[in-house]
């Protein structure tokens, strides 16, 4: 039988994990528009759905776990 808590909890888990690009694109957003490079990561929480918070905005782009 499979344990549906862990299947679940293990889904959830690699729903919210985002990658480099995932961030980038929160940054193209951003730009697109408020015409504006953000400079910290809460200006981009309305672009992202989870947890962004390993990575780091440096010279306009992301840096972090696999940048």
């Amino acid at each position: 039988m499979l344990n549906s808590d862990a299947l679940t909890a293990r889904t959830q888990q690699v729903a919210n994990a985002v990658s480099c690009r995932t961030v980038d694109e929160a940054i193209v957003a951003y730009v697109a528009q408020n015409d504006r490079t953000p400079t910290r990561l809460s200006q981009l929480r309305a672009y992202v759905k989870g947890d962004i918070s390993a990575y780091r905005i440096v010279n306009g782009v992301a840096a972090g776990p696999g940048c």
